[in-house]
């Protein structure tokens, strides 16, 4: 079983400019550590205002489930940074642990909008900018959910294979202009938010959060949950030199998810 910190990868990005949505916490904040760390530019948008004005980063609040708002959050990158080289979509909600009978149309609409219309949002208005820059890259994040499918969790699992359609098709439509995109599919990432789906679905199945803990690694073959760190590192690659000819793909970082609980 895999453990302990993982290392954040070195490379260089001096120069470059990044949007990351949702970036003053979670996975967001500790891309643009990351990002920041390879020194580039770094500007993020985020719902909780506390967060923003300490994550130290430039930004601006914005809800994801509000087109205006996502809009907003890329001219506001694009002029404090004079440009941009890279979109990172990584806004998002777990949306409801429920059975599909028992989901409210209010809280489909609501994980659809931001789990995946945002991206479409913010990639649209983000498009003219990495085209004047001659290329670029845009990472959208999915979710190993967009791959198999999640008892009680239609809405985001629908959402999350939506991200995948949205990657490969913007793919196909920006690749000759320099412009790479690609999805990252975490699993189960160590923190919060797993932690409190763990907790849902737990009481949903009438067993201890530690039993259904178990059940959640054992998907696995790594039998471990992925970190932060590792999704940023791979935000990193895609957006870097490495990943020069890397377009249209769905990158997993699951600890290789067999299949789902």
């Amino acid at each position: 079983m895999i453990s302990g910190a993982r290392t954040p990868l070195t490379v260089d990005l001096g120069g470059y400019r990044v949007a990351i949505s949702a970036g003053a916490n979670g996975i967001g904040k500790v891309m643009a550590d990351s990002f920041a760390a390879c020194g580039a530019a770094v500007f993020v948008s985020d719902v909780d205002q506390a967060a923003l004005d300490r994550c130290g980063y430039p930004g601006i609040r914005a809800n994801a489930g509000n087109v205006a708002e996502c809009e907003a959050f890329v001219d506001a990158a694009v002029k404090h940074l004079g440009g941009l080289d890279v979109l990172v979509n990584n806004a998002g909600i777990a949306g409801p642990t429920a059975t599909v009978e028992n989901v409210t149309p209010e809280d489909l609409d609501a994980t659809l909008q931001i789990d995946l219309a945002s991206m479409f949002h913010t990639a649209r208005r983000a498009i003219p900018a990495l085209r004047a820059n001659g290329g670029g890259a845009i990472v959208n994040l999915s979710s190993a959910a967009g791959r198999f499918g999640f008892a009680l969790r239609a809405p985001y699992a629908a959402a999350k294979w939506g991200v995948i359609g949205f990657t490969k098709s913007l793919s196909i439509e920006l690749g000759g202009e320099g412009i790479r995109v690609n999805a990252i599919l975490p699993g189960p990432v160590d923190g919060p938010r797993i932690r409190a789906v763990i907790a849902a679905k737990a009481a949903a199945a009438g067993i201890s959060e530690n039993e259904m803990t178990e059940r959640t690694v054992a998907v696995t073959s790594l039998k471990c949950f992925v970190t932060q760190q590792d999704i940023a590192n791979m935000a990193l690659y895609l957006a870097s030199p490495f990943g020069t000819t890397i377009s249209g793909q769905a990158m997993c970082v699951d600890g290789d998810m067999q299949n789902t609980m």
